[in-house]
């Protein structure tokens, strides 16, 4: 690759960095479903003609914002993936989770808060959102969590999304992990959006609670 091409290409991965954080300020400010890309040109001091050819709609840039998202809250989980046993893995992602959350709380909201009206995210996202949640049941796997019966149609559901991410962990083990991971970030956005004031706030002390009782539920010792 020549010097110059070399050059060209770290120019536009920079402009288009400086450009993804321009409209994570504005999600910020006015909310994912404002976003806009007229807005974000003139935060820069860009004309819209020249923003388009980086991200070519609205809907291109919440793509790249919320694959963003997803890859700093799966590395946050990962890296914090460690302990002497299951359950101590399943507190350390679990608090890494609430802790991401907290200190990004409007890409949180991007990726658990209210649907964008209008958008429709694409499949490239999918592989990043995964990334957490298959940390825990990657715990739940290594704790060895117990099989339960299920409802046929459930049954069918969650024993396909466990071919998909090929993980081989029991289908009813998989419900546990699932029920738990729906209470996690229920509770997160409760405290997020202020729902825990006046009773559980602050809530480490809850959280910590919760996500204990979480870990039995699952198996996770």
């Amino acid at each position: 690759m020549s010097a110059g091409r070399t050059a060209r290409d770290k120019a536009r991965h920079e402009l288009t960095q400086e450009i993804k954080d321009a409209a994570r300020a504005q999600l910020a400010t006015e909310g994912a479903h404002q976003l806009s890309l007229r807005a974000v040109a003139r935060s820069l001091g860009m004309v819209s003609s020249a923003l388009y050819r980086y991200f070519p709609s609205r809907d291109d840039l919440l793509t790249a914002l919320i694959i963003d998202a997803y890859n700093a809250l799966g590395d946050a989980v990962e890296k914090a993936d460690h302990g002497a046993t299951p359950a101590e893995r399943w507190r350390n992602a679990c608090t890494a989770i609430r802790t991401w959350a907290l200190a990004h709380r409007h890409e949180y909201a991007l990726i658990y808060g209210s649907p964008v009206p209008g958008y429709q995210a694409p499949k490239a996202t999918v592989a990043p959102a995964v990334r957490a949640p298959t940390v825990l049941l990657g715990i739940a796997l290594a704790a060895e969590a117990p099989d339960s019966g299920l409802p046929e149609n459930l049954w069918e559901q969650l024993n396909g999304v466990l071919g998909a991410i090929a993980v081989e962990l029991p289908t009813g083990a998989m419900a546990r992990v699932m029920v738990a991971w729906t209470q996690l970030f229920g509770m997160v956005s409760f405290e997020l959006f202020g729902q825990l004031v006046g009773s559980a706030d602050p809530a480490d002390e809850f959280f910590g609670y919760a996500v204990d009782r979480m870990a039995e539920f699952v198996g996770v010792q």
